[in-house]
């Protein structure tokens, strides 16, 4: 049913999300940006987070740097889809900038580094699942660890931490860490694309769970095998940072379905840290008739869904229209930073509000690049 406000839509557990809401109003937060990297994304196909093949290795820093500076460093335009849809960090930095929220950016075994202010988790990358093993058990181990430590010092000096997230390929990687863990994601999870490759994605998982010597649920109660197996270095590192965070704040997990991954990792860890999270991202990735975030976080756990509707529709700009017609959606935490936005403004920021600067964004760094 819808809140109050017409651009926030609470899907599930309405009276914790309500009373999140009513406790973060008006408050500050830290806004975290993990980035990191699976060589699953090497897959043709897969992603098109990143106008070529060669340049997708450089899209979780080059979205850092925009997010931090505005413009990217590693390489020389916005990241974007190969026909030129830009990267939704453009939408997460014109909603921090336009609330003054504070950026974390935090690398956990991203290939490339950002050029900037980071806190490093000395993390190696994923491998390719389909060969059945992404990293080390003992890596798996050192992200959650040292997520747990950051966001433990992090939820002590603000009332709420968002976390987002920037890797490609990162929803085939969560399907089969939710596989792998028993909840059925076959053909839910979303992609950047309008037409989601779930047979790709399916098979690549397939393939690295037969590799794997594991069947569906077979690791319903060992997250850190699942992780090993079939994941990435963001899921253990973002589950750390929202279990350490939660025992003194609340924790909004801004993004799309990758998060479902995320909140089986913590519920198989620490309940009790559920019980401090909601989950938020765009209306897109809520409508998404070829995705079901719903049916995924319910199969988890009983955490709020909200979702925000930037409404990119009414936008003069065809580039960000795109977003309403199936490209992109969401990532680097778009959902979740517009809501920051509106709920640290008490209202003052809204979806009109947020479209006016987003467009300003766009103009900037699209259409006249310095």
């Amino acid at each position: 049913m819808r809140q109050n406000h017409p651009d926030i839509s609470i899907n599930g557990n309405e009276e914790r999300a309500r009373n999140f809401i009513k406790k973060v109003s008006g408050k500050n937060c830290y806004f975290i940006c993990v980035i990191s990297y699976t060589e699953t994304c090497e897959i043709p196909g897969i992603t098109v987070a990143g106008a070529d093949a060669q340049l997708v290795k450089y899209t979780p820093a080059a979205d850092a740097e925009f997010l931090y500076y505005g413009e990217c460093r590693c390489i020389d335009k916005v990241p974007a889809t190969p026909d030129g849809k830009p990267t939704p960090a453009l939408i997460t930095r014109a909603a921090l900038k336009c609330a003054d929220i504070p950026l974390i950016v935090v690398d956990a075994g991203s290939k490339v580094k950002p050029d900037l202010p980071y806190v490093l988790l000395d993390l190696e990358h994923g491998k390719n699942i389909m060969h059945g093993r992404a990293l080390d058990t003992s890596s798996v181990k050192k992200a959650y660890e040292k997520g747990v430590e950051l966001g433990s010092k992090l939820g002590k000096t603000m009332e709420y931490v968002v976390i987002g997230e920037s890797i490609p390929a990162g929803t085939t990687t969560a399907l089969g860490v939710l596989l792998a863990m028993g909840i059925d994601a076959r053909y839910k999870v979303s992609s950047s694309m309008p037409e989601n490759p779930h047979e790709l994605k399916l098979s690549t998982v397939e393939q690295g769970m037969k590799a794997a010597g594991i069947t569906f649920g077979s690791l319903a109660n060992r997250p850190f095998e699942a992780v090993s197996h079939m994941g990435d270095p963001m899921i253990p590192a973002v589950a750390g940072i929202a279990v350490g965070a939660s025992k003194s704040s609340s924790i909004m997990l801004a993004g799309g379905t990758q998060m479902a991954a995320v909140l089986s990792f913590m519920n198989a860890v620490d309940k009790d840290s559920l019980n401090n999270t909601v989950v938020c991202t765009t209306s897109y990735i809520l409508d998404d008739s070829s995705s079901d975030i719903r049916h995924l976080i319910n199969s988890v756990t009983n955490v709020p869904l909200l979702s925000f509707d930037p409404h990119l529709d009414r936008s003069s700009k065809e580039g960000l229209r795109a977003y309403a017609n199936g490209f992109v959606k969401e990532g680097v935490g778009a959902g979740g930073a517009c809501l920051a936005a509106m709920l640290k403004s008490n209202g003052k920021i809204d979806a009109n509000k947020l479209l006016n600067e987003i467009e300003k964004e766009y103009e900037r760094t699209i259409e006249h690049p310095s």
